[in-house]
């Protein structure tokens, strides 16, 4: 089918943000969410396609940071045993969005800064694995938080690996890229009757962020270390205006 010049430039926009979260491992959920909030999608529109889209960019994140060895199973499956079913259970919710919106948009606003912070963070130096049991809590919180806002929750989990030192940070992005997709799957599966809601340019769609995901994930693989936490302090800035509603 044509698509017109919205559509166009929507997919254009989205283009553009999997490139910049894919750089990092993440799906992107939120940059799309915000960009059809920005052409006026129709609200019931926005969080399925969002998932869907995050599926793909994720999908591909997690081949490409796997086959360049920048994934660590250990460090990821505590959380996806306590994130999978809260994902789950939080694509069923519907909670208002002022409740949630400024909290989660201050603490990426706080990550963002430390992240754009010059001075080193210990996960650059050194590294450790998460104790199960905290990881599995942690993954409950972060499940239900990706359920609940449309979102694969890569945005929470990666500040968590590297402010406590459980990734280094190049690792960390292909752990949040598995950990996104299986959130997504979940929250997707919670809410299966809004599958009804995807538009008919979803297609263009999916081009645009698959093309986007692949340029992203090479420069994730290729950047040197220290970019890759400037480019995560920049998604993380990005997503915290728009919790703030600031675009």
């Amino acid at each position: 089918m044509p698509f017109d010049s919205l559509h166009l430039a929507l997919a254009a926009c989205m283009f553009l943000g999997a490139m910049l979260y894919s750089t990092v491992g993440h799906g992107g959920a939120s940059s799309y969410i915000a960009l059809m909030a920005l052409f006026s999608v129709p609200v019931a529109t926005m969080r399925p396609t969002a998932l869907v889209l995050n599926l793909i960019v994720a999908s591909l994140g997690s081949i490409r940071y796997a086959r360049a060895g920048l994934f660590r199973w250990r460090t990821l499956w505590p959380f996806l045993v306590g994130a999978i079913p809260a994902a789950f259970v939080g694509g069923m919710i519907h909670i208002p969005p002022e409740l949630y919106r400024p909290a989660m948009g201050a603490v990426l606003l706080f990550s963002a800064a430390r992240m754009l912070w010059p001075r080193e963070l210990k996960a650059e130096r050194e590294w450790h694995d998460p104790p199960l049991w905290l990881a599995i809590l942690a993954g409950i919180g972060l499940g239900l938080l990706a359920g609940l806002t449309g979102t694969g929750g890569g945005i929470f989990l990666s500040p968590l690996l590297l402010f406590l030192a459980w990734s280094a940070p190049k690792p960390a992005s292909g752990v949040v890229a598995v950990f996104i997709l299986a959130n997504s799957a979940a929250g997707l599966a919670g809410n299966l009757a809004s599958v009804g809601s995807l538009p008919p340019e979803l297609p263009l769609y999916v081009v645009a962020v698959l093309a986007g995901a692949v340029v992203g994930t090479t420069l994730g693989i290729k950047l040197p270390q220290k970019w890759i936490l400037r480019a995560l302090g920049l998604v993380l800035l990005v997503a915290s205006a728009k919790l703030f509603g600031v675009y």
